[in-house]
């Protein structure tokens, strides 16, 4: 995924000039002018005002999704909307491939709503193959038909990104009734996601990710032949409901009271990306995390995920010179910068270093020159 090595961007000078600190995988840091949306005064939820401003926010994220459909904007995590995608769209069976953490908890959620649900294991610290679909894909079908199928895009555990266009693609020839539920919590916004030309169904995502805002918010783009399977699905149950939510979006709001101040925020945020320039943005995120490879094998430590399908919003790093994640944080902490420890059982054994939403080259460059000098101290 990163064969060649890409033209460093200049920083961006339309972000804050806080000094950023947070290279974990969310919450992000977020900008000055973006918190500061959320201390406007308040409206109501029912407003013109509002509506307006939802409305604006609705026809953005139609953009960066990359849909003509909708989004769907719920005051919730992505973790919600993965909820939702089950309740509104699996009235009987569904694969869920599980090749991470976030994988696992759909896998989760699929079986805490009661669904027939066909698990698919792929070794963590590696993506999930079209083969693999293709194959998992019709073992199930032989014991009828299959609703859907969860995968994880940007797994933000091990740092590995599957080809959800190649996924999506076999499922469709495979079994064209069959939708494709993608989770892309921890890349919407830093990698190109095609909603429509790729043929997915549901792709959700949360605020405090690349999105660089606040907690506390959920998207998802729902397709056509979605909404219409929803529509024939019972027990969609009343907060989640896609028909329900479609209704209140033709109006610009949504059925119970929003988060007018995270609103705020987004709509603040969405006209920055949108001036830095979507296609930029990509570029910036694919070239931090190729800086990130790059100075993590040149400083003596392995890349835990697979070559050819590595994140290009975090990082994850096996701890081959066995260092003290927790002390290096705790000499990082004192330069105002902090990373994530390993998830899970990885925890020690590997760190991660996300490189999304607001952060710059310069950024990058400050936290290497941190990590270096801990390095070298530790060896005296």
């Amino acid at each position: 995924m990163h064969q060649q090595v890409l033209e460093r961007p200049a920083d961006n000078m339309t972000v804050s000039s806080r000094h950023q600190r947070l290279f974990i995988p969310g919450p992000t840091d977020v900008a000055d002018e973006v918190l500061a949306a959320q201390t406007a005064p308040m409206i109501g939820h029912r407003s013109d005002e509002f509506e307006a401003l939802f409305a604006k926010c609705e026809e953005q994220l139609r953009s960066l999704f990359y849909t003509a459909a909708r989004v769907y904007i719920l005051a919730a995590s992505g973790t919600a909307f993965q909820e939702a995608a089950i309740r509104n769209l699996v009235p009987g069976r569904v694969v869920s491939f599980v090749n991470g953490a976030f994988s696992q908890r759909w896998h989760d959620v699929a079986v805490g709503c009661d669904k027939q649900v066909v698990r698919v294991d792929v070794p963590w610290n590696t993506a999930v193959k079209p083969q693999q679909v293709e194959a998992a894909l019709r073992d199930a079908l032989v014991a009828g038909p299959v609703d859907a199928i969860t995968v994880v895009h940007n797994e933000t555990s091990t740092g590995v990104m599957s080809p959800v266009q190649e996924i999506a693609a076999v499922v469709r020839s495979l079994s064209p009734q069959t939708l494709v539920l993608v989770d892309a919590v921890s890349s919407f916004s830093g990698v190109k996601i095609e909603t429509d030309a790729w043929g997915l169904d549901v792709v959700l995502t949360s605020s405090q990710k690349a999105l660089a805002l606040p907690p506390g918010l959920a998207f998802a783009a729902v397709s056509d032949r979605a909404l219409a399977k929803a529509e024939t699905v019972s027990g969609r149950g009343w907060y989640f409901d896609f028909v329900r939510l479609e209704k209140a979006l033709k109006k610009s709001t949504t059925p119970a009271t929003p988060a007018i101040s995270l609103m705020r925020s987004l709509g603040v945020q969405l006209d920055r990306i949108f001036a830095e320039g979507v296609e930029e943005r990509f570029a910036r995120h694919a070239w931090l995390a190729e800086r990130t490879q790059r100075w993590a094998v040149a400083n003596g430590f392995d890349l835990m995920a697979e070559d050819g399908y590595r994140s290009h919003t975090v990082t994850t790093i096996t701890n081959t010179r066995q260092i003290s994640v927790n002390r290096l944080n705790a000499y990082l902490a004192r330069h105002d910068m902090e990373i994530s420890n390993g998830y899970g059982d990885y925890k020690d054994k590997a760190f991660r270093i996300a490189h999304m939403g607001e952060v710059q080259t310069g950024d990058m460059d400050r936290l290497f020159a941190a990590m270096e000098a801990y390095l070298a101290e530790s060896e005296t």
